[in-house]
C-alpha cells in the first residue's frame, strides 16, 4: 500500500531572539552542507556512507546537534540524487532551510505549537494557520518537517503528513487525458480546461517585467531600486496564478475519474521542453513553451489520484496527435493536410473533429490496451491490409 505525503506549510512568527537562533541554524546547517559537498567524493549518494566520513567534523564545527548533523548529510546525499537524475551539478546550499525529524521536531495539536532544536537550545514556536490547515493536521503525528525562510522574510514551518493511501478502486473504464497550452487538459468525456486565461496572464506579466527591465536599464539610482522592489512584489504572483489554476484541473479530472470508477491515462511528457526547444520559434512561443507548468498539472493529478483511490497510468505520447482515433490510420506528416490548429481531419475514413479530444481518445485506448482485461480496439483489419497491399 502506497502512502501519500502532504505538506501543510504554517507561518510562524518568532521572537527577536528566536529568530537569531533561526538564522544561526541556517548558516550552520548551509554551511555544513557546502562542506559535505565539498569534501565528499561526488559519486557518493549514501547518506550512511556520507554520515560515516563528515558527521565528527560536522557536530564539532557548525554546533549543531547530533540530529541535524544527520539531516545535512540527508539533504546533501537527496540532492545529490536529483542532480545525478538530471544531468546537473549540485548546486550551492544557500542558508534558508533547514531538515527536521521526530527527534528534533514536534506538534502539539491542544495549543497549535511546534517545537523545534536550534542552534543554542530547543524553542517552542506558535503557529498562525488556518482552518485549512487544522483541519489537515487534527489527529495527525506528524514526524518530519522543514523550517524555512521564504522571500517576504518570513518563517514558516513546512509540515509534512505522512498517510496510507486508499486501495485502488475497481477498474471499469479509462479516461485519457490530453495535456497542451491552448486548451490545459481536454478528456476522452469531452472535458476541456481553456488555457486562454493562463496565456493572457502570462503575456500580461511578461510585458510588465520588460517594461520594468527597461526602466530600470535608462533610470537613475533611485528608480533602479524602486524597479527593483515592484519586481519583487510582483514575484510569485504568476506563479500561484498557475499553480492555482493546475489545482482546479487536476481536482475536476480526479473527481470525474472517481465517480466513474476509471483510470486515468496520461501522457509521459518527460523531456518535452528540450525536445521542443530544439525546434525553431518565436521568442514569444519559446517563453510561452518554456513557462507550460505541464509536470506541475500531471503531480498535482497524480497525488490527488493516489488519495482518492484512483490509478493514474502513462503512456508514450508517440503518434497520439497523429493518428485517427476512429480508423488508426496515422498521418506522419505533420501540417495542414491533417491537422489545423484545433480542426483534425482524417484523410483514411474522413472523420472530422476536435484535435485535443482526438488525442484524448488515442490516449485512452492506449490506457486500455495495458489495463482494462478486456484491453481495447486497437487492432487493424488483415483485410484492409491486403486489400492496400
Amino acid at each position: 500500500m502506497e502512502t501519500t505525503v502532504l505538506t501543510i506549510v504554517c507561518k510562524i512568527q518568532p521572537t527577536p531572539q528566536q529568530a537569531d537562533k533561526i538564522e544561526a541554524t541556517f548558516k550552520g546547517f548551509a554551511d555544513a552542507c557546502n562542506y559535505t559537498n565539498a569534501v565528499v567524493k561526488s559519486s557518493i549518494t549514501s547518506k550512511n556512507t556520507i554520515q560515516a566520513q563528515v558527521y565528527k567534523y560536522i557536530r564539532e564545527t557548525y554546533n549543531l546537534s547530533a540530529n541535524l548533523a544527520v539531516r545535512v548529510c540527508g539533504r546533501v546525499a537527496a540532492n545529490r540524487k536529483t542532480a545525478k537524475h538530471k544531468n546537473k551539478p549540485v548546486s550551492n546550499f544557500s542558508p534558508t532551510s533547514a531538515d527536521y525529524d521526530a527527534r528534533i521536531f514536534s506538534y502539539r495539536e491542544k495549543d497549535q505549537t511546534v517545537s523545534l532544536t536550534l542552534v543554542g537550545g530547543r524553542e517552542r514556536f506558535t503557529l498562525q494557520i488556518g482552518n485549512y490547515q487544522i483541519g489537515k493536521l487534527k489527529g495527525k503525528q506528524p514526524t518530519s518537517a522543514q523550517l524555512c525562510k521564504h522571500r517576504d522574510g518570513q518563517y514558516y514551518v513546512h509540515i509534512q503528513v505522512k498517510e496510507k493511501a486508499p486501495l485502488p478502486q475497481k477498474r471499469e473504464k479509462v479516461i485519457g487525458v490530453d495535456l497542451g497550452r491552448t486548451e490545459i487538459a481536454v478528456t476522452s468525456e469531452n472535458l476541456s480546461f481553456s488555457g486562454k486565461q493562463v496565456t493572457e496572464t502570462r503575456d500580461k506579466f511578461a510585458r510588465v517585467r520588460r517594461q520594468i527591465q527597461q526602466k530600470a536599464s535608462k533610470g537613475t539610482r533611485s528608480s533602479r531600486r524602486r524597479c527593483r522592489q515592484l519586481q519583487k512584489r510582483l514575484s510569485g504572483k504568476e506563479r500561484r496564478f498557475q499553480t492555482w489554476v493546475n489545482h482546479n484541473v487536476s481536482k475536476a479530472i480526479v473527481e470525474s475519474a472517481k465517480s466513474q470508477g476509471a483510470v486515468i491515462a496520461l501522457e509521459d511528457l518527460t523531456g518535452i521542453r528540450e525536445r521542443t526547444n530544439l525546434q525553431p520559434r518565436s521568442k514569444t512561443e519559446k517563453r510561452r513553451s518554456n513557462s507550460w507548468a505541464f509536470y506541475q498539472l500531471r503531480e498535482f493529478i497524480r497525488y490527488k489520484a493516489l488519495e482518492a483511490g484512483v490509478e493514474v497510468i502513462f503512456v508514450n505520447p508517440r503518434y497520439t496527435s497523429q493518428t485517427c482515433h476512429k480508423c488508426l490510420h496515422i498521418h506522419p506528416v505533420k501540417g495542414k493536410s491533417y491537422r489545423s490548429r484545433k480542426r483534425y481531419k482524417c484523410s483514411a475514413c474522413g472523420w472530422i473533429g476536435d484535435a485535443d479530444f482526438n488525442g484524448s481518445m488515442m490516449i485512452k485506448m492506449l490506457g486500455q490496451s495495458v489495463t482494462l482485461p478486456g484491453g481495447s480496439y486497437l487492432s487493424c483489419s488483415l483485410t484492409d491490409i491486403v486489400q492496400g497491399y
